[in-house]
């Protein structure tokens, strides 16, 4: 037998990766072929989408002002730009859909039970982040950054360099409403428990201002705005992490890993409550690690030396 040649064993290894191959390009091709689909759908209303993209700003700039275009191709590429960016967001669904399709087979009962609503949630959560940022930071910010134009200048944004800080917030504020999935992750994984995030606080507090102040235009509206629901969205995590853990152990109860009555040694967190000995406990230890000691120190002493 040469060693080149291959063995059962190899060949049925072989299949399932190649088919997991064909599935995971099957899947590809659909979610192409959706936003595909989706942007040749809205391409003919692209410049309708950027004017009300555009709103906000336009409304808070003066009486006769407007935006500009400085390069040839911008009035063209700009909101060909746009309206892809948009599809992919509109499309998101179908793709989380496809990645749940692909790794739904490999979890167990109660992980396909936990992992389908935090994907529909976190389509849910990144939508109201962007409409956040449409519909309560724009209107807050652009008002207050178009005030601090200097007398005797007038403001013309460019409307290729309005799309970048619009998309960057878009999918800042997008992100930052994640933040309950995140916690939720971190705590079903036991990367971490729900007390020891919540000692964690005024970690987060500063990092959510750090986030916001990296990822918003220099202005302390847009920075808190985007900070003050990253805050509260840890705390709804947190608070919803707890009612997991609090699943979690009924579950392994009901199915018989833990005991019931060894439940009062446990905190709520899962692991094991520490309670101290009281004085008559720790006598009785003391006497038995002395007596230990003494027969250890016995038998050494029994034992006859080598010459």
């Amino acid at each position: 037998m040469s060693e080149n040649s291959a063995t059962p064993d190899d060949q049925v290894n072989e299949q399932p990766f190649v088919s997991h191959l064909f599935e995971l390009r099957d899947r590809l091709l659909r979610v192409v072929l959706a936003i595909l689909v989706l942007f040749l759908g809205l391409f003919p209303f692209a410049n309708d989408i950027y004017v009300i993209v555009a709103g906000p700003l336009l409304e808070s700039l003066p009486t006769g002002s407007t935006m500009i275009v400085t390069g040839p191709i911008d009035a063209f590429f700009t909101p060909m730009k746009l309206t892809l960016v948009l599809s992919i967001y509109i499309v998101m669904p179908f793709i989380l859909l496809q990645v749940w399709g692909f790794i739904a087979p490999g979890l167990y009962t109660h992980e396909r039970q936990l992992v389908f609503p935090l994907m529909a949630s976190s389509s849910l959560l990144f939508y109201a982040g962007m409409a956040f940022a449409y519909f309560v930071v724009f209107p807050i910010m652009f008002p207050f950054l178009v005030g601090y134009t200097p007398e005797g200048a007038q403001m013309m944004p460019d409307i290729g360099r309005y799309l970048e800080i619009v998309l960057k917030l878009f999918f800042a504020f997008g992100l930052a409403f994640e933040v309950p999935i995140a916690t939720i992750l971190l705590v079903t994984t036991g990367m971490t428990t729900p007390e020891s995030l919540t000692e964690k606080r005024p970690y987060v507090i500063v990092f959510a201002f750090i986030f916001g102040m990296l990822l918003t235009p220099p202005d302390i509206f847009s920075q808190t705005l985007l900070a003050i629901p990253m805050w509260i969205l840890f705390e709804v995590g947190v608070w919803y992490s707890r009612i997991l853990v609090k699943r979690k152990r009924k579950r392994e109860i009901d199915e018989g890993l833990i005991d019931p009555e060894a439940e009062s040694d446990v905190d709520e967190s899962g692991e094991a409550r520490f309670t101290p000995m009281s004085d008559e406990e720790m006598d009785e230890e003391l006497d038995r690690i002395e007596a230990e000691e003494a027969f250890y120190d016995d038998d050494e002493e029994e034992t006859p030396k080598k010459s």
